[in-house]
């Protein structure tokens, strides 16, 4: 018997051989509040200058900054209460509470931001309210671009901490990461709406037309809106229930293939729960293995794959001789 249990013994537990996916690491949550804070400060700032300079793309920026101070609220509460343990009601745990909230936050994003700044901006259409000191606004508008693009850079870096050494485009594309999908999407769209305020402003200045405001605040809508509809559409498919990144789930196949037990691995299906994957293969195992050797080697590799893939919550393995 012992001599038959050490044949079982997986090959894959050299620690030398152990895959790793890359862009272990990053912190959603230092992502939210690099974005609160940045928010927090401009939103004051920008309200102040809006109803001193009567700017219409200055008040839909500070609408759109005190949105954005909100939403990063809900990030937070969706990240927390996604990391509540599986109960009797929810036995696969609360992970996809940070995706309902960063729903809802694109929807916050859609409505409060680019709604209304559309709203501000046609209304602003037929003013012909002259104005003043726009300098206050102007100054006000670098100063956030510096500080938004200080919020923008720190939630690059843990998203780069993330990819590992994949492409952004393709970690972007693939990752299963609600939170820090939307802050990357509000921060582009801050940066995006304070360069055209900015612009239309010292349009606005040069030439003594308010129109130019009022097409400002337009356009800040138009990309709040673009931004908006595009987070819910990623994070659509992760409500829904989408599988582990394609990278985790080739690792985890040839991981379980490679075991020198196993004739053949029929399948292996992935589900995302927030931070966490739930596993089921259906494998074929050697004739020659008895059924109570099978299930002790099972139990192991069920063990051995939550060990080096910590991302793997729950793992179900099923043998079978064909695949039905």
């Amino acid at each position: 018997m012992e001599e038959n249990n050490s044949n079982i013994t997986n090959k894959n537990s050299n620690e030398d051989s152990n895959p790793q996916p890359t862009g272990h690491g990053g912190s959603p949550a230092k992502a939210i509040m690099y974005a609160f804070v940045a928010n927090g400060c401009i939103a004051v700032a920008k309200l102040i200058a809006a109803i001193y300079t009567s700017s219409g793309s200055m008040m839909a920026e500070s609408i759109h900054s005190f949105a954005d101070c909100g939403n990063q609220i809900l990030l937070f509460i969706g990240l927390k209460g996604a990391e509540r343990p599986a109960d009797e009601d929810h036995p696969l745990g609360y992970g996809k509470l940070s995706y309902f909230w960063s729903f809802i936050v694109a929807l916050m994003l859609f409505s409060v931001g680019g709604i209304y700044s559309v709203y501000e901006g046609w209304h602003k259409l037929s003013s012909t309210e002259a104005l003043s000191d726009v300098w206050v606004a102007l100054l006000v508008l670098g100063g956030a671009i510096l500080i938004e693009g200080w919020s923008l850079a720190g939630a690059v870096r843990e998203a780069n901490k993330m990819r590992g050494k994949r492409s952004f485009g393709l970690w972007l594309k693939n990752t299963r990461n609600a939170e820090i999908v939307v802050v990357l999407g509000e921060d582009f769209a801050a940066i995006l709406g304070l360069v055209l305020a900015f612009g239309f402003l010292t349009a606005a200045f040069l030439t003594g037309n308010p129109i130019y405001d009022a097409y400002g605040s337009i356009c800040i809508g138009i990309v709040l809106i673009a931004v908006a509809i595009f987070v819910a559409f990623r994070i659509q498919s992760l409500l829904i229930g989408k599988s582990a990144e394609p990278e985790l789930q080739e690792l985890i196949k040839n991981f379980i293939a490679a075991d020198e037990n196993i004739e053949h691995l029929f399948n292996a299906i992935t589900m995302q729960f927030g931070p966490r994957v739930m596993l089921a293969a259906k494998i074929k195992m050697d004739d020659k293995i008895t059924v109570a050797e099978a299930a002790e080697h099972i139990n192991a590799l069920e063990r051995q794959i939550k060990a080096v893939f910590p991302q793997v919550g729950w793992c179900f393995i099923e043998p079978d001789n064909t695949d039905e």
